[in-house]
């Protein structure tokens, strides 16, 4: 099995007839600022864009925007309630001369290419279901049509938690994600457009549509926004809590980017739209692990820190995907060949312990591994004791873990633009099942607040146990070594996610 490009790390596509591909992968100034059109931003190809961090609440001092002016800067958005401006400057000394300023606590670049960055990766493609796919399946009354091929319900007894409940239209799910396509017959009847936006410039974009991705751009956030939330409504397959709304908060770039001042953007409107839980299922780029030793980077995570924590304190939680390199994110060094992966990559060693990936790795986040149709860690999950707070169905190749018929494909089916369903593996696939099975407990319990929720669903998982000797390919060596306890190990965290219980207890 060839291994996936780190760029694309989040979700995996293994076409019929090949051993393994990769696909697009893919963790205000006021409200009232918020809430309209965002502006063209103007910059000229030399320009970068920075994130400046100073206190919260109060707006930037008068000497910190006379030094942003001074520098060439120029403010996109400035987001008071947690003190971060996100500013465009051509001036390659802006950075260095703003850190000097009374009043700002960081500054760093959120990219290395200029406005916009160039795409160096091949996005791919999902295996798409084809009219006579979907004729062959024979679905039971109760059923939607697709859902003997979704082995990934009764994985987690989502189909057994639907018989009691399908959850709250009272509880939003957003997708941070590469846009969604609310047309979709089986998104649209649970889609909330005003939880919605495109969050792309850093700037919220409300305008009517901004949310979905564009006819070239990945179908990921589609994708992923269909297992949470696909409507049980006779059409198509059946999401995780079928009966809550979902909202699409546009992040990605064209060519496929997730930029520090889109992800702050998509967490801070999520925190002012009433969102009760966020699903990530990228990184932040251009470095895949940010070092807080780097002046830059260290800027990017105090960011990103900061809004993430500021959605959970207005009452989101936030679940994010663990990654699919196979990586230990516990382990004391690791390898980083693809960063920064907006320009020149050159390969670094770092420490797990100053260096995270974002929003993954955040305080409070939930970090989620993924496992196969036989319950095994996928083979290209990311783990590690500690880091990983619990599991979920994300697919793997079928010579792996086949699945057991009527299901016919390891991977996991979700919605994609254009009113079509296809299959996408990953760690991106595994996130969405818990954002859903979160979305089932605010639904049992409307009031619960962020901390309870996630009590309550780590307390719920299935204690699943190491798996010792980890030989996924069966090659005869050890792919991956797993640590810890039944309740609480390196491979699945507190256990695999666990749709009825949300609904029952």
């Amino acid at each position: 099995m060839t291994v996936p490009h780190p760029r694309l790390r989040r979700a995996l596509v293994f076409p019929v007839g090949t051993a393994m591909a990769t696909a697009l992968a893919f963790l205000p100034n006021g409200t009232a600022s918020a809430a309209q059109p965002a502006a063209p931003v103007a910059a000229d190809a030399t320009s970068l864009s920075y994130v400046v961090n100073v206190g919260p609440g109060h707006g930037a001092p008068a000497q910190v925007k006379k030094a942003i002016a001074e520098a060439g800067g120029t403010v996109v958005m400035a987001y008071d309630q947690i003190g971060v401006i996100v500013v465009h400057s051509a001036d390659p000394g802006f950075a260095t001369a703003v850190r000097t300023v009374r009043g700002v606590q960081s500054v760093g670049a959120t990219r290395t290419a200029p406005l916009p960055a160039r795409s160096t990766t091949d996005m791919g493609t999902p295996e798409v279901l084809t009219a006579d796919d979907l004729a062959a399946v024979d679905a039971a009354e109760g059923q939607d049509p697709l859902q003997p091929l979704q082995w990934d319900l009764p994985a987690i007894k989502a189909d057994r938690a639907h018989e009691k409940s399908l959850g709250s239209d009272r509880v939003t799910v957003a997708v941070i994600d590469t846009g969604v396509d609310d047309t979709h017959p089986d998104i649209a009847p649970n889609f909330d457009r005003e939880a919605s936006v495109d969050c792309v410039t850093g700037k919220p974009d409300t305008a009517e549509g901004a949310w979905r991705p564009g006819a070239t751009e990945s179908p990921h956030g589609t994708h992923v926004a269909g297992e949470i939330a696909a409507a049980k409504n006779g059409v198509g397959m059946t999401g995780v809590a079928p009966g809550v709304k979902v909202s699409g908060i546009k992040v990605s770039t064209p060519a496929g980017y997730f930029y520090t001042e889109a992800v702050v953007c998509g967490f801070v409107w999520a925190a002012e739209h009433g969102v009760d839980v966020t699903n990530n299922s990228y990184y932040t780029d251009p470095w895949y692990f940010n070092c807080t030793d780097d002046p830059d980077q260290k800027a990017l995570v105090e960011a990103v820190t900061r809004a993430s924590r500021y959605a959970e304190r207005k009452g989101a939680v936030n679940v994010a995907a663990a990654g699919n390199e196979n990586y230990d994110l516990a382990a004391g060094r690791l390898t980083d060949p693809v960063s920064p992966n907006d320009s020149t990559p050159a390969e670094r060693v770092v420490d797990p312990s100053e260096c995270s990936d974002i929003p993954t790795q955040l305080p409070g986040v939930v970090t989620v591994a993924a496992t196969g149709a036989k319950g095994l860690k996928s083979s290209f999950s990311n783990h590690g004791l500690g880091v990983v707070d619990i599991a979920a169905p994300g697919g793997d190749s079928t010579a792996n873990q086949p699945p057991q018929p009527p299901a016919t494909s390891g991977l996991i089916l979700g919605t994609l633009p254009g009113g079509r369903w296809g299959y996408m593996a990953g760690t991106s696939m595994a996130s969405p099942h818990v954002a859903g099975v979160a979305a089932l407990i605010r639904s049992t319990h409307p009031y619960a607040p962020p901390a309870l929720v996630k009590a309550l669903l780590y307390a719920q998982a299935d204690a699943t146990a190491c798996t010792d000797p980890y030989d996924i390919d069966g090659d005869g060596e050890v792919d991956a070594v797993c640590e810890g306890p039944k309740n609480r190990n390196g491979f699945y965290g507190r256990g695999t996610a666990d749709a009825l219980d949300a609904v029952t207890r």
